[in-house]
């Protein structure tokens, strides 16, 4: 009982007649848009993120040789 073929043509019918091929252009054009800054901005963050988690590992590292360093000097 979902929507038909034919009744989804009319509906893209009136929404053509309403906002006009050029707006529709538009909204395409920045709907795009704003999905790939959103991506790059995904992306970035995951960069980021496993950046930060090398540097935390890193010092976690550091951290247990320094304390491993001084178990043995006791």
């Amino acid at each position: 009982m979902g929507i038909s073929v034919w009744q989804l043509l009319i509906l893209l019918a009136v929404v053509i007649l309403i906002f006009g091929t050029k707006k529709l252009k538009n909204v395409g054009g920045d709907l795009g848009s704003a999905i790939k800054s959103f991506k790059s901005a995904v992306k970035t963050g995951d960069d980021e993120g496993s950046q930060q988690n090398k540097v935390e590992q890193a010092t976690d590292n550091t951290a247990k040789s320094e304390s491993v360093k001084k178990e043995d000097n006791v």
